[in-house]
């Protein structure tokens, strides 16, 4: 194995979890914060692995910061999180108040905006309330997914709902750790159901789609128009029945497949996206399970009497033909749940399975898989160490890369075995648990080393090239 360090400038290198090579796998595209969990980066960026050419894609203006950028697997085209310009006090850069940006690499400087933003009745179709976060291309280059949490109701529900989030954040990894994927009942930091009241603001998956763009009304000084579509596509409640399916959170998504996956009857589901989500088990404990929305080819059409822009006490709905369902059931287990670091589940490149860290049942976080069909769960790994990072899936569907032991590894999905790929180090110097991805060809993994010469966490890029 070949590694190589890619950067060296005295800044910030962040790559996020996926979607950080260009499509001919010639240039990473990161941000400049120094830590991952603050958000401080004012520019997104693009360097050459081969000669380390740098080159300047896009930055912000008047106070506001950028980061966590993606790129389309098809396209020279990235998209990141842009916090809000001219912030005040009552609108500062947080979870409801971001949006998505595109750039166009071959005409960088300049930026779309892909959600449009209406906080004023009535509400517009195809714009959301809120905030987005983490976007990412699907296999087509075409939609684009997002996390999203919803201002108006976080407004609503000000003081109960930050002191919530707050509880949830530390212990669902949102910045941290899964840790042991066990949360605080919800009902014990203040909020109750929600039937025939005002919703509280929780965490969903929604999607920006080519349909657009949407223009709304500039009756608040937050409001914005947007270039695509853009709905909510998975079902939150509050307070989950215990036992049942249904989610107090949804979030660490991924695109199914690059054109989807084929169903148990032969035909194929074109777009579909898994996702992590909050379920109570009938002992009232909260642990996070493995979910799937199908997505119908029109995603502009509400459903029967739940309109999709949602009103100023309730949350956007899902469009008519999404369908949820639930692919995990682990509350039996010797530890139930999801664990390990925080990470976003990945697809198989044919969509046939979904991968995840859970425990053994030795208490190893291992990677384990599941169908989009029958919810058939496979334990891939069987390692000593726990694995420590997120994780992607070689483009040919044959291994997956990640940290563990403070090394690249990867693990051959069909047979578990897992292969060192760096030296060893020890926890100061070891590999971001961030990210550790593949390129579009499978010849290189790009990871994060702190830099040396710095204390405050700061990283830069690196690649191993994978030699037969």
């Amino acid at each position: 194995m070949i590694e190589k360090q890619v950067t060296s400038r005295d800044q910030g290198h962040i790559l996020t979890n996926i979607g950080v090579w260009s499509p001919d796998s010639k240039c990473l595209i990161y941000d400049l914060r120094i830590r991952g969990d603050v958000f401080s980066g004012t520019r997104i960026e693009r360097v050459n692995v081969e000669t380390g050419e740098v080159e300047a894609l896009y930055e912000s203006i008047n106070g506001a910061c950028c980061g966590v950028v993606t790129c389309s697997p098809v396209e020279d085209k990235v998209v990141f999180i842009h916090g809000p310009e001219n912030p005040t006090p009552d609108w500062e850069y947080g979870a409801y108040h971001r949006f998505g940006m595109v750039v166009d690499m071959q005409n960088p400087g300049k930026g779309v905006i892909a959600d449009a933003r209406d906080l004023t009745e009535p509400l517009t179709p195809g714009a959301l309330r809120g905030g987005t976060h983490v976007h990412v291309f699907s296999g087509d280059g075409q939609w684009i997914s997002f996390t999203y949490e919803d201002a108006l109701l976080a407004e609503n529900n000000s003081n109960v709902e930050h002191r919530t989030l707050n509880i949830e954040s530390r212990l669902a990894g949102n910045g941290s750790a899964v840790g042991a994927s066990i949360c605080r009942d919800r009902s014990a930091s203040g909020i109750t159901g929600e039937k025939g009241g005002p919703h509280v603001n929780l965490r969903n998956v929604g999607v920006c789609v080519p349909a657009g763009p949407v223009t709304v009304k500039k009756d608040h000084p937050r409001n914005h128009d947007g270039a695509y579509f853009s709905v909510l596509v998975t079902k939150t409640t509050a307070n989950p029945q215990p036992g049942s399916d249904e989610i107090s959170r949804a979030f660490s998504d991924a695109w199914v497949g690059v054109d989807g996956y084929v169903k148990e009857d032969g035909t194929r589901q074109k777009k579909a996206i898994a996702f992590q989500g909050h379920v109570r088990t009938e002992k009232g404990e909260t642990i996070t399970e493995v979910f799937i929305v199908d997505l119908p080819e029109d995603l502009t059409k509400a459903a029967p009497g739940l309109p999709i822009e949602g009103t100023m006490t309730t949350r956007p709905n899902p469009p008519a033909g999404v369908v949820q369902r639930r692919l995990t059931f682990t509350s039996d287990r010797k530890y139930p749940g999801l664990q390990g670091p925080r990470h976003w589940l990945r697809s198989s490149p044919d969509g046939s399975r979904i991968a995840f860290l859970m425990k053994d049942d030795d208490g190893v976080v291992q990677l384990w898989t599941v169908s989009p069909n029958d919810g058939e769960l496979r334990q891939v790994s069987r390692n000593q160490w726990d694995v420590q990072s997120a994780f992607s899936w070689s483009p040919d569907g044959k291994s997956v890369a990640y940290v563990m032991d403070n090394s690249i590894f990867v693990t051959d999905v069909a047979t578990g075995e897992s292969r060192r790929l760096t030296e060893c180090s020890d926890d100061k110097t070891a590999p971001s648990p961030l990210a550790c991805v593949f390129s579009p060809d499978g010849r290189k993994i790009a990871y994060m080393l702190p830099d040396a010469g710095a204390d405050n966490g700061r990283c830069q890029l690196f690649i191993v090239r994978i030699v037969d």
